[in-house]
């Protein structure tokens, strides 16, 4: 029984790669994602939030590709990203998303594909092997920038949860950095269970939520260096952010669990 529910996990992993939509990608889908970003996500959420951008120097010294990684705690954390890239990174950077939430639909795949170019990924064990990641190799072979949550799915209280720790071996394999991004405000603006932004209230006046995207200094796997390591060190970034935060020890504490683990990094958030 067991091995019969190892093959059924391989082929599970084997289609998540078979889900991606390279067209997505090309430069017609690139020049539509654009426009997107710009001409409606950049007014929609310009009425909800009040961003803050920090960090943006770190591009100034590094050349594509790179693995970004994100905390995750709002749909909302995406559009804010990639919204937050220089153009040219925004272009060639495409977003891990959850095979089993977003390509479950061929037309929400499609969708997600154009407005945010995601690829799938698995976040079941495993969905590093048998093949299930070479979409992703693939990508940073072609010097396009990969952007993984490694939580692998939104926080429902604010906490941090356990990093996996896809990004490191895909970082390592390709001898690429790891550049992590903190996000913070997101959850408050559109919280899970929402679909759409929400603006704060005082009675009769209404302000917007406040969010930051803050990104840190390069983290290079190092020769010999378990990928379990490199995380703690991403880990320990976070941390410190989170601890910079006016409520970093509520909103920001990460759970008290191990900081990484040797498993898949997922994508986009989930349910």
């Amino acid at each position: 029984m067991q091995t019969a529910r190892s093959a059924r996990e391989r082929g599970r992993e084997i289609r998540c790669a078979a889900l991606d939509m390279p067209w997505a990608r090309c430069a017609p889908a690139r020049l539509a994602r654009e426009t997107i970003l710009s001409g409606f996500f950049g007014p929609v959420m310009a009425w909800y939030v009040k961003r803050d951008i920090e960090g943006r120097e770190v591009f100034r010294g590094e050349r594509p590709p790179v693995v970004f990684v994100a905390n995750h705690s709002s749909h909302m954390d995406t559009p804010a990203i990639l919204r937050a890239l220089p153009r040219a990174w925004r272009q060639r950077t495409a977003v891990a998303a959850a095979a089993d939430y977003f390509y479950r639909k061929r037309w929400v795949a499609a969708a997600v594909s154009l407005m945010f170019s995601t690829v799938p990924i698995s976040r079941r064990g495993g969905g590093m092997e048998h093949g299930a990641a070479d979409h992703l190799h693939r990508l940073l072979r072609q010097r396009w920038n990969l952007l993984l949550y490694p939580e692998g799915t939104r926080s429902r209280n604010g906490s941090r949860g356990k990093l996996h720790s896809g990004a490191a071996v895909l970082a390592a394999a390709h001898d690429v950095a790891i550049l992590p991004i903190y996000v913070s405000g997101t959850r408050e603006a559109m919280p899970p269970g929402r679909s759409w932004p929400k603006r704060l209230s005082a009675g009769m006046i209404f302000r917007r939520h406040p969010i930051a995207i803050r990104f840190g200094p390069p983290i290079r796997p190092q020769h010999g260096e378990h990928r379990n390591e490199t995380m703690a060190r991403v880990q320990a970034w976070f941390d410190a952010q989170a601890g910079a935060e006016p409520n970093g020890s509520a909103a920001g504490r990460r759970s008290a669990t191990p900081a990484a683990e040797q498993r898949p990094v997922a994508g986009v958030g989930s349910r």
